[in-house]
């Protein structure tokens, strides 16, 4: 099974299972060490995720917010690199739950865009997200992760030109990534009030499921978000503070999360 095949089954199971969307938690590759990471994807799994996002740390990531921001630097200057996360990925992935790898174009094409998706596929992880890699340059990348089996999935936000936006829609594979608001990932006291109207836009120029992430930080704004009809949520800065704060605490953060997808939409 490709790495596409695991995530459109990781969906397919979460709605399956009477959830209204998949839950995809975030997390920093070796924060707030790489030992606490082993344990975070533990508690992840146990929580209810059906599919995990891991962030490789770099040194200049655009956008991301201040708290993931952080999380990365104090990675780096634990002497996390490359391929410390890239371990923890596969780990992640022989547990069970599909991996989806968020690294900056800069660590992909430094190493060689085809041996940094060789990487991935040894480690077993299904997908791989490059924020910072325009539509324009993607083609290659969409390509090589295509015979691979690994799923490129593309961020599209609420101000994509129409235009463009069908046109990373029809590229993006195992799932649209997409962006509730302008600015940075990071918590937010409300979501967009046009977020259902984010989603069908996104929607109408995909044929993968979509996956709502950046300022979801609250179990109430998860359930939101799948109202609002979403396939995925996508928890980042939330779950990595509380790394950072009480690593004990994550199990039921994530469940809650969980259970917030469960509950019918109201109204």
């Amino acid at each position: 099974m490709t790495g596409v095949d695991r995530i459109a089954e990781a969906f397919a199971s979460a709605r399956a299972s009477g959830r209204r969307a998949a839950l995809m938690p975030y997390l920093m590759g070796g924060y707030p060490s790489l030992e606490d990471s082993r344990g975070i994807i533990g508690q992840y799994i146990e929580g209810g995720a059906d599919l995990i996002e891991l962030g490789i740390p770099f040194s200049d990531p655009l956008a991301d917010g201040p708290v993931i921001h952080a999380a990365g630097v104090a990675a780096l200057r634990a002497g996390v690199r490359v391929d410390d996360a890239v371990v923890l990925a596969g780990e992640a992935s022989q547990a069970g739950v599909p991996v989806v790898v968020m690294c900056y174009a800069n660590p992909v094409f430094a190493r060689g865009l085809q041996r940094f998706v060789e990487m991935l596929v040894r480690a077993g992880a299904s997908g791989l997200i490059v924020p910072d890699l325009p539509l324009e340059e993607a083609p290659a990348a969409a390509q090589t992760c295509q015979e691979a089996g690994i799923a490129l999935v593309p961020l599209v936000a609420p101000t994509t030109p129409d235009e463009r936006l069908g046109l990373i829609g029809a590229q993006a594979r195992g799932f649209l990534y997409t962006v509730s608001l302008t600015g940075t990932t990071g918590e937010r006291a409300a979501l967009d009030g046009d977020l259902a109207g984010v989603i069908a836009r996104a929607r109408a120029s995909t044929d993968v499921p979509v996956a709502v992430g950046f300022g979801i930080g609250s179990p109430g704004q998860a359930s939101a978000a799948a109202a609002a009809g979403a396939d995925g949520v996508i928890i980042g800065s939330r779950l990595v503070r509380a790394a950072g704060e009480d690593l004990t605490g994550l199990h039921s953060l994530v469940a809650s999360f969980a259970a917030a997808l469960r509950e019918p939409a109201l109204g």
